[in-house]
């Protein structure tokens, strides 16, 4: 039989397994194989009273990380890893690995950051760096489910636009055709589009971009955002979704990801909710910085430590959010979600009437012609709603520990990386 991840693992029964040569120890009367698959190490054994001579001399000549095929009688072994052992009357080998490797798989000689980016295919094959992206993938399995499950419908919009979301200069621009475009960096207009639409709840993960000349451990160009949009809903309920929708990711990935998470040494700490909800005002005077001034690093460093925990930062001046932010008086309906060591997401109840929108956007030195498309869908149905936008990354980074967010991406790209 071919042994697969849902294959029982039956004593005395012959099968097939393949996968790459992790470690090659010889002991003199037996010999052992490491087989490594996705799912973990293999032990292949080779007593010479029981294998072919030149079956261990083949064996002893493969290369580490050489990918083979090995084809044998399974046997129980306590002592071997997932507690059994095979020994092989067949090994082919199916691609030979060059020497020396980019890196070292086993681990015991580590690599710099930058040398593990360099060779991510080989990076990914150690156990702790694959952990990262198993849990990756059930983090945004469960946040999908998540929403799906609160009536949220998912869809997908355009990552090359004509006008920049919020303005400025943090733009890709390319060329498109005859004129300039830009990669997007947000949905949101689309999103909120979609509120006029009639779709009332809608949820999109994907890439946005930031032409942000950062150099930092925390900041990407290309980063998976999570965001969501609801109608008839306001800056408080989509809080509360917020913290449910992460203490529900917690839970799900120690519940899923157990022999992950053993590989990286971590155990989440799954938030309690509600978040503590802190005004812009408390801060500022936390972090000894004026008013007006948005938090820096530093800044959100010393509110961090005073919190200890996930936490809302609300109340925030109009001036430093975007146009599409309901005011209310000098402040408006915003709020940034945190965690101690750095902003994970931010949102807000936005405005939803066409003549305040437009007195927004002018306000905000931003031409409203060039929002034409976007303004269309406020003057002919707008509900209230509101949503925030969340960052994958920084999400993993917090819950996991890592020390640096390009180790949350298979491909990252930041000022100095574009290949591989």
């Amino acid at each position: 039989m071919k042994l697969t991840r849902s294959s029982a693992i039956v004593p005395e029964t012959d099968v097939t397994v393949a996968g790459w040569v992790h470690e090659l120890r010889d002991l003199g009367g037996i010999s052992f194989l490491l087989l490594r698959d996705r799912d973990g190490i293999m032990q292949i054994t080779m007593p010479k009273k029981k294998v072919p001579p030149e079956l261990v001399e083949h064996v002893r000549n493969l290369s580490r990380e050489s990918v083979v095929r090995v084809a044998g009688l399974v046997k129980e072994e306590l002592k071997a890893p997932q507690g059994f052992e095979i020994i092989p009357y067949e090994v082919e080998l199916l691609s030979a690995a060059e020497s020396p490797l980019p890196l070292d798989v086993t681990g015991k000689v580590r690599a710099d950051l930058d040398t593990r980016l360099d060779a991510r295919f080989m990076d990914v094959r150690l156990p702790a760096t694959r952990a990262i992206f198993l849990i990756r993938a059930t983090v945004l399995q469960e946040v999908r489910a998540f929403l799906s499950a609160h009536d949220f419908i998912e869809i997908q919009t355009p990552k090359m636009v004509a006008t920049a979301t919020e303005g400025g200069t943090q733009l890709f621009p390319i060329s498109y055709f005859d004129r300039e475009a830009f990669l997007n960096q947000s949905p949101q207009l689309y999103k909120q589009i979609m509120m006029a639409a009639g779709l009332e709840r809608v949820f999109e993960v994907g890439p946005i971009f930031r032409a942000e000349e950062h150099d930092t451990r925390k900041h990407l160009n290309e980063i998976t955002s999570i965001d969501i949009e609801a109608s008839f809903l306001d800056d408080r309920e989509v809080k509360e979704l917020l913290e449910e929708l992460i203490q529900h990711v917690y839970v799900a990935v120690a519940e899923r990801c157990s022999a992950p998470l053993q590989s990286l040494g971590v155990t989440p700490s799954i938030p309690h909710i509600p978040f503590k909800r802190i005004a812009y005002a408390e801060a500022i005077e936390i972090a000894d910085i004026p008013w007006g001034d948005d938090l820096d690093t530093a800044a959100e460093k010393a509110v961090g430590e005073e919190m200890g925990e996930h936490y809302f930062i609300v109340d925030w001046p109009v001036e430093l959010k975007p146009f599409y932010v309901q005011p209310r008086n000098n402040l408006c309906y915003a709020f940034d979600l945190m965690h101690p060591r750095m902003e994970l997401a931010s949102g807000a109840r936005r405005i939803h009437d066409y003549a305040l929108l437009v007195e927004q956007l002018a306000g905000k030195s931003l031409a409203p012609e060039n929002f034409g498309f976007y303004l269309d869908a406020f003057r002919f149905g707008m509900p209230p709603h509101a949503g925030w936008g969340l960052g994958a990354e920084r999400l993993l980074v917090t819950m996991l520990g890592l020390a640096n967010i390009r180790e949350s991406v298979l491909f990252p790209r930041d000022r100095r990386r574009i290949t591989p």
